[in-house]
């Protein structure tokens, strides 16, 4: 996408924050659930919540623009 986009027309609720994350890292009873998945991608507002969790890096990005969000990688 070679054309500008004005990142000022957003309201800082908007934006999201999508981050990988390891299966290690989860508690027991989520890692319980996941299956054999050793990292799964987190959807975080702005102030830390967590959103969801998700099985991969583009299911998170859809999720996040279907709720009307602006996805944003963090490393």
């Amino acid at each position: 996408m070679h054309s500008k986009y004005d990142f000022g027309q957003l309201e800082q609720g908007q934006v999201v924050y999508v981050r990988a994350v390891k299966a290690q890292d989860l508690p027991d009873d989520v890692r319980a659930q996941i299956g054999p998945r050793d990292t799964l991608y987190a959807v975080h507002r702005a102030d830390g919540e967590r959103l969801a969790l998700v099985k991969d890096r583009s299911l998170a990005f859809t999720l996040a623009r279907q709720n009307d969000f602006a996805p944003v990688t963090v490393h």
